[in-house]
């Protein structure tokens, strides 16, 4: 099997150009930040149109408008913006659907995969919430399929968080994961989930211990019997799950059963040793073995019926010998059943420089996968793909863009830094540009466009009209402008979530300033209360303007995953790389994967 052409260099390098000389002009809406919207006048500065003309055309655009609208010019004479369906239509022509660059799914699909028909047997939804069920479904799949490509049985999951992907890819499809969080607290949450496991391999261990019973006359009699004694292990894990959750609910745990995957972990060891490494391998590249429910029950009925198959064969040894074979092959049982260690969470802060021996010592050929790995941790992912030989494969979701360290923005900001590698850019190509986005514009990156537009979710409007509010009053009633900005600036002076912990915008107020280290008793209530009602009449302008901005969100998106792109077609070990977008985005906003396989 080999995969189909990829997406040229070239081609990707004319795509970041055209989105650089789309987004030179169109970051001024992208880089204005929330809390600046009334201090500087955001609104009349940049755009000519009421609000309500925007809201109704990103929400609810009429096809007469849509067609008015296209081809026409977006910005009026003094650069303001007064055509909304025309702006819709250019950063649409200029969003990753419309590129030409992605690989579909549906064809990687067909040629890794083929017809072949794949039997779920671990069901995510009944351990997720639909969205992250929806997640490691699709992306445990594509895992699965390079893997079995690459012919590796190892994964480094990194940033695995809770575990979902990395237990998911264990149990269902019988691979090796190291799961790599720098949270200690996610690590010890994945080694709970492994104890409550450990009370389903006794509910097992219970239902198939061999007991003192004549042997049955047909052999086909006693088969069907350890066919059923699976099928009660099965039925009994669900009571059990079943119970699990009933249990967290009655507790109150702030995660439910319904969100954490109860069957994460198996250990802290892998199965792969060197003993049975020859078998699981061969195990792992048969067709039977995917999509079948064999990633489970390999480990929980074969020994019923060996212990079967070996009393049949020595159904004429004396009772000691047959007992003392049993007990041999119940203590092997035992013994595979404790190696059998798919999934190791481990604690440890990943880099791109992070040698694969930090990870475990006998970390071999593998494949490293992140599922919305957060800011710089994705680049670094791609790194390691490119610099370490044992990684055969990379297939990487990344988020929080905001977080991403960026180099030409230091410049911008005349800061001396050493630091380095850089988050973005990451390619040569874009580097030769020393082209930047800018946090506010990585910032707009995440709005879920898809999940705004059509799946009609609203954005947490009125804690950001808290927020550019209280901007106005510490500028008027706390310093002057370059007070105000440095508050905006300085990272440890954030407000934080204080609006979820107000009971009005007076009570946020006096919250805000108190943390921001000034003196809220030098205004009153209703003086606080007075800026509110000022501000109230133009709330709209702000929800418009920040739905111009989502607009926005899939091209900077898309510059962002081009040039990470770019970066790996550059390199001379990647024999395949594509971009694909894996999920549904009203599902998952962070729906694209950078999958790359590297040269034999």
């Amino acid at each position: 099997m080999s995969l189909s052409a990829d997406v040229g260099l070239d081609l990707v390098k004319s795509k970041i150009k055209y989105l650089i000389d789309f987004l030179d002009f169109y970051l001024k809406i992208a880089n204005v930040h929330t809390v600046d919207f009334y201090t500087k006048d955001v609104w009349n500065e940049l755009v000519a149109v009421p609000p309500e003309t925007v809201i109704s055309d990103i929400l609810y655009p009429q096809a007469e408008s849509t067609r008015e609208g296209k081809g026409g010019s977006v910005w009026d004479q003094s650069q303001k913006l007064n055509n909304v369906a025309a702006y819709m239509g250019i950063t649409r022509d200029h969003s990753l659907p419309n590129l030409g660059v992605c690989t579909p799914l549906d064809d990687l699909r067909q040629e890794l995969w083929g017809d072949q028909q794949k039997e779920m047997f671990l069901k995510t939804s009944t351990f997720m919430n639909t969205k992250k069920s929806h997640e490691v479904e699709v992306m445990s799949e594509m895992v699965a399929c390079f893997a079995k490509y690459c012919k590796i049985q190892q994964v480094i999951d990194v940033g695995s968080g809770k575990g979902y992907l990395s237990s998911y890819l264990s149990m269902q499809y019988g691979l090796s994961v190291y799961g790599i969080d720098s949270s200690t607290t996610n690590t010890i949450g994945a080694n709970e989930r492994n104890r409550k496991l450990e009370r389903y391999w006794k509910v097992y261990q219970r239902q198939t211990k061999p007991t003192q019973i004549s042997e049955p006359e047909h052999p086909k009699e006693e088969q069907m019997h350890n066919v059923e004694n699976v099928t009660q292990i099965k039925e009994q894990i669900g009571l059990v799950v079943e119970q699990e959750k009933r249990t967290e609910t009655q507790r109150g745990h702030g995660q439910s059963l319904m969100q954490t995957p109860i069957s994460t972990t198996f250990g802290d060891s892998e199965i792969y040793n060197k003993n049975n490494v020859e078998t699981s391998a061969e195990t792992f590249r048969s067709d039977e073995y995917y999509g079948s429910e064999n990633a489970f029950l390999e480990f929980i009925s074969t020994d019923a019926v060996e212990v079967a198959s070996h009393e049949r064969q020595n159904k004429y040894l004396d009772d000691k010998e047959r007992e003392r074979r049993k007990n041999a092959g119940l203590e092997a049982k035992a013994k595979r059943i404790k190696e059998a260690n798919l999934y190791s969470p481990i604690t440890l802060h990943v880099t791109s420089t992070t040698e694969l021996h930090d990870i475990a010592s006998d970390v071999k050929d593998s494949m490293v996968v992140g599922l919305h790995t957060c800011g710089d941790l994705a680049s670094s992912t791609l790194r390691i793909f490119i610099t370490k030989p044992e990684i055969k494969a990379v297939c990487s979701v990344g988020c929080c863009y905001h977080l991403l360290s960026e180099e030409f923005e230091l410049l911008d900001n005349k800061e001396v830094s050493s630091q380095g590698p850089w988050g973005f850019p990451m390619s040569q190509y874009m580097r030769s540009c020393a082209w930047h986005c800018g946090r506010n514009a990585r910032m707009s990156a995440c709005l879920p466009f898809e999940r705004v537009t059509f799946g009609h979710v609203q954005l947490p409007l009125e804690s950001l009209f808290y927020r550019a509010i209280l901007q106005v009053i510490i500028k008027e009633h706390f310093g002057n402008e370059e007070t105000s900005n440095t508050v905006q600036r300085t990272k440890v002076k954030h407000v934080g979530k204080i609006y979820f912990k107000s009971s009005s915008f007076v009570d946020y107020t006096r919250k805000a300033t108190e943390k921001l280290g000034m003196d809220s008793s030098k205004i009153s209530a209703n003086l606080i209360q007075g800026y509110y009602d000022k501000y109230m009449p133009r709330m709209k302008e702000l929800e418009a303007f920040n739905l111009l901005k989502v607009a926005l969100a899939p091209c900077i998106e898309g510059l962002i995953l081009l040039d990470r792109l770019c970066y790996l077609k550059e390199q001379q070990n990647v024999a395949w790389s594509a971009l694909v977008q894996l999920f549904d985005p009203v599902k998952s906003p962070r729906c694209y994967a950078i999958i790359d396989v590297s040269q034999e």
